[in-house]
């Protein structure tokens, strides 16, 4: 059986976590601070500073691990072409992993190398830079960091007076030590889709049905599968995934998500790795879930297909203060409702809009999604977090 290093052991490290020692894999979690998710449920684990290639490079020699499994952006990634160069397999591969990690080469790979459609872009690496790329970009428009997650650092700017509070708030949100921010074009899109994109080493690029999502403040608050979207925007987005996935190579599940407008669909942004809005796919919506998928992917088990067995939501439940100690009431609620399913966490601090945990609704295929939606937003507001 293999042993895995993860890096990062948040909520989505630790459902994959699950996923792997269901089937016997060895697991160690990695992360910044002791007591993360994925190390509750992992066979062991190290606190480490992961932009400390030195630290990095220690760990992966005292564990020798057979797969390096990448679940955050704050990574000091380029240590990953040594690492596979040893014959460490990097999940999904070190070129993936360093290309997504930043939005920059991901955004060049897909606009420039591959041509696929995305909003008009430019890069700043100051105030002054980013108010010169507003000019050109026009607005409104969206400013991201290079390196960031779960919307952090993200604003849209409405009008010229937004730019300074904009660049410092990016800087603040940014991750790593790139201090460098995308300013995009506001794409008027009617919807936004992920595309959950399954690449195998030895068999097809799969696909699991698109799932819809809602965000603020950059981050998903509810998600939904199967997203509506027309047969033609489908086979689009599925194009441009499977290029994009291909040209980053190895083996593993991606988000990848689109907007979907009225002139077409237009890249956004891609993950290597189980995507936050993918966790619907707990609700049972599929005969496998997006970390079980992830860990078949890269263990090169053969996936025989990827079936949609229920129509399903999830909704965020978010911490609204700080805290060393948050606890969770109303869980006998939920827990009552029918079809309904919920996961807590176990983040051992809290701070405000910090997700730390989600409601699970699903229902028959023919059930209308928006009811599912609505159920699944109920679901959450039944759990008070007490700080």
């Amino acid at each position: 059986m293999a042993k895995i290093l993860l890096l990062g052991s948040g909520e989505l490290g630790k459902e994959f976590v699950i996923a792997a020692q269901r089937i016997g894999q060895t697991i160690i979690a990695v992360d910044n601070y002791e007591n993360a998710p994925a190390m509750q449920v992992a066979h062991g684990f190290e606190v480490i500073n992961m932009l400390d290639s030195s630290e990095l490079d220690r760990i992966v020699a005292k564990h020798q691990p057979d797969f390096i499994v990448p679940e955050i952006e704050a990574i000091r990634t380029e240590r990953f072409y040594d690492y596979e160069k040893q014959g460490i397999t990097v999940v999904p591969s070190a070129k993936a992993a360093n290309f997504t990690m930043n939005r920059k080469a991901i955004r060049d790979l897909a606009a420039k190398e591959l041509g696929l459609k995305t909003a008009n872009y430019r890069y700043a690496t100051s105030a002054l830079e980013l108010e010169k790329a507003i000019q050109e970009i026009g607005i409104p428009c969206v400013v991201k960091p290079l390196m960031s997650s779960s919307g952090k650092g993200q604003s849209t700017i409405k009008s010229q007076e937004d730019i300074e509070k904009a660049w410092n708030y990016a800087v603040e949100g940014s991750r790593g030590d790139v201090v460098e921010v995308i300013v995009e074009a506001f794409v008027k899109f009617n919807s936004e889709i992920t595309l959950l994109t399954v690449t195998q080493n030895k068999n097809p690029t799969l696909f699991c049905a698109p799932i819809g999502h809602r965000q603020e403040r950059g981050d998903y608050q509810e998600s939904w599968q199967p997203a509506r979207i027309s047969d033609k925007d489908l086979f689009e987005a599925q194009d441009m995934a499977e290029k994009v996935t291909e040209a980053l190579g190895g083996a593993g599940l991606f988000g990848v998500e689109f907007f979907l407008a009225d002139d077409g669909v237009y890249f956004s942004e891609l993950s290597p790795r189980p995507h936050d809005t993918g966790m619907v796919t707990l609700a049972g919506t599929q005969n496998f879930n997006e970390f079980e998928l992830h860990l078949r992917a890269i263990l090169s088990l053969p996936i025989f297909e990827i079936t949609l067995e229920k129509n399903g939501a999830s909704a965020v439940i978010l911490a609204s203060e700080n805290s060393t100690s948050p606890t969770f009431s109303g869980i006998e609620k939920i827990a009552s409702l029918p079809k309904t399913d919920f996961r807590i966490f176990g983040k051992p601090t809290s701070r405000p809009y910090r997700r730390m945990g989600v409601s699970l609704v699903n229902d028959s295929l023919d059930t209308p999604i928006e009811e599912i939606i609505e159920k699944a937003k109920s679901a959450a507001k039944l759990i008070t977090i007490e700080y």
